[in-house]
């Protein structure tokens, strides 16, 4: 039932992750026709036509901004994403950020790089000059991590062991977070109470409609005097203008992000990166590793596994033959994919259905093998989205 299957690949994918998909099973390349599915990093298929053959599409990163999900959850298509995979680079890139703002490491370097190398007094010139970068260790300070997930516990626990006080806060914060967190990190109310509370403070949640605009006008003022506002979730959780004035006033010390905007480019305050929070090779290979491996165990058993648009499904095989059928959560769906397997003479050796806000997602192990007609049948059920034969 498993044939050679064409994957659409854009951008540059990590090699590692790429050979976990057989050739004798797969044609992998940048121009393939007809493609089953898409591996994507920065690509935005917003601007592409996406072929109707898609099943799926992978992307080896965390955030899914750059895809259509809304257009594919309507064609019963996952999106697949690799979170907590750059989770490393990303925390390091933090820290980095840190010590960059607290040791003034920025215009130290510019300095450093503005003097005449033949010139006599080199060294009384430097010595003069380190005074105005004198700075403040991060030991002792208080650290405000707003969202709790991989990244934002990894920085939280780095700051507890780089002797920080540590602040977090995440409303959704799930079981498997809240256990990885030290036993330091106090727990936050609220945005505001972090900003209160934060010598630094740093952001690490999606940028979704409740998150666009985390941090403006409205409680930037909260901040201690001073404060680092840190940014490597994605350029509209912060209000850039809220920042500008901030820093004008003397509110912010410093703004550390990892997404340049026109408003904030060349102030004296800002240390702006080139999205480099996943660019390490780590994070590359297994960003591609992980994706990779969701998408191929999709394709070939239909099993969802970090979906931003689908249940989480996963069955062992039970049987030879597997129906799998996306549809819209509503009441009676079951029964009637039931009733048109009986109808076809199918007896349903294991079942799971699951469901996710409006999307829901059934695995259907059968003793037999399903014909066109029944799988033609359950297409027909209004709500089902789509139904794929494994």
């Amino acid at each position: 039932m498993f044939h050679m299957q064409p994957i659409l690949v854009l951008n540059q994918i990590s090699p590692l992750g790429l050979a976990r998909l057989p050739a004798e099973h797969y044609k992998v390349g940048k121009d393939v026709a007809d493609p089953v599915a898409i591996l994507v990093r920065s690509a935005d298929l917003h601007k592409a036509t996406i072929a109707p053959s898609v099943l799926a599409i992978a992307r080896a990163g965390a955030g899914t901004n750059n895809i259509p999900v809304d257009a594919m959850s309507a064609r019963g298509v996952p999106v697949f994403n690799a979170p907590g995979a750059n989770a490393n680079a990303v925390k390091e890139l933090v820290l980095a950020g840190m010590l960059m703002a607290a040791r003034h490491l920025a215009p130290a370097l510019r300095f450093v790089d503005a003097l005449d190398p033949k010139a006599a007094d080199l060294d009384a010139r430097v010595e003069d000059g380190k005074k105005q970068f004198a700075g403040s260790e991060l030991a002792g300070r208080t650290l405000g991590v707003i969202g709790l997930g991989k990244i934002g516990c990894l920085v939280a626990d780095a700051g507890v062991r780089l002797g920080m006080q540590v602040l977090g806060f995440d409303p959704e914060i799930t079981v498997d977070a809240a256990w990885s967190l030290p036993s330091q990190v106090k727990r936050a109310g609220s945005v505001a109470e972090v900003l209160k509370a934060s010598h630094y403070v740093t952001l690490h949640v999606p940028l979704v409609a409740a998150t666009r605009g985390l941090v403006s006008a409205s409680n930037l003022p909260l901040a201690q005097r001073d404060a680092v506002l840190l940014n490597f979730s994605r350029d509209g959780v912060v209000d850039e203008a809220a920042v500008r004035e901030a820093l004008d006033g003397k509110r912010l010390a410093a703004y550390v992000t990892d997404f340049p905007g026109a408003a904030l480019l060349r102030h004296a305050g800002v240390i702006a990166l080139p999205h480099l929070g996943a660019s390490t090779r780590e994070a590359e290979d297994n960003c591609a590793v992980m994706v990779v491996d969701q998408l191929r165990d999709y394709l070939e058993h239909g099993n969802v596994v970090n979906a931003v648009n689908f249940p989480s499904v996963t069955m062992a095989r039970e049987s030879a033959y597997r129906v799998a059928i996306a549809n819209a959560n509503v009441p009676n769906m079951l029964g009637q994919i039931s009733t048109a397997m009986a109808r076809a003479g199918l007896n349903i050796h294991t079942m799971v259905n699951k469901s996710r806000g409006e999307m829901a997602y059934t695995l259907v192990d059968v003793d037999s093998a399903a014909s066109a007609a029944v799988l033609a049948d359950i297409a027909r059920i209004q709500g089902v989205l789509a139904v794929r034969y494994l």
